[in-house]
């Protein structure tokens, strides 16, 4: 959740996250440390197994190693096999200026670690902007309204328009 103004002009702010992160023990190999997976017995790394039915062969994942190829004998204790654990984090990070309500952003490499110690996802943050009592925004527009009297409208007269930051800008209306 981001303001208004914040919104218009951009900022930089931390996130604070409770999400996956690669375990420190093993590293995100699942294995206990000193040990590492050994090749699967029954698809011998291939991840499928085959089944042959006359003419036709149909593969599914292996029910041993789930797809992997390997198996994991002595798991790691922290983890308990899974290569990751939840943490806190605290990732810092630039909302664009400009940035509308509902707009994803994506931030590269901040996501969950990838299996067996693989490379980091990216983490999409979507970005809720909140309403503001006198603004508002069409496309890449900025917007208000000002209520003029009629008096003014009809003879013409010199008005302040409100802006976001700084002095009200002079607007002269022609009667």
């Amino acid at each position: 959740d981001v303001g208004f103004e914040d919104s218009v002009y951009g900022m930089t702010t931390t996130l604070h996250l409770v999400t996956d992160v690669q375990c420190t023990t093993c590293h995100g190999s699942g294995a206990r440390p000193g040990t590492s997976p050994i090749v699967c017995p029954n698809c011998h790394g291939r991840g499928v197994v085959d089944d042959n039915q006359g003419m036709f062969s149909f593969s599914s994942p292996c029910p041993v190693c789930s797809g992997a190829g390997s198996v994991i004998e002595d798991p790691c204790p922290t983890c308990h096999g899974a290569g990751t654990m939840e943490a806190e984090r605290a990732i810092k990070t630039r909302i664009p200026a400009g940035v509308r309500d509902g707009q994803t952003i994506r931030l590269k490499g901040k996501g969950a670690p990838g299996l067996n110690g693989g490379p980091n996802g990216d983490l999409l943050v979507e970005v809720h902007v909140e309403s503001d009592a006198h603004f508002g925004r069409n496309g890449s527009d900025l917007t208000v309204s000002v209520t003029v009297p009629f008096w003014q409208a009809a003879l013409g007269e010199t008005i302040g328009v409100p802006t976001l930051r700084g002095p009200d800008v002079v607007l002269r209306l022609k009667p």
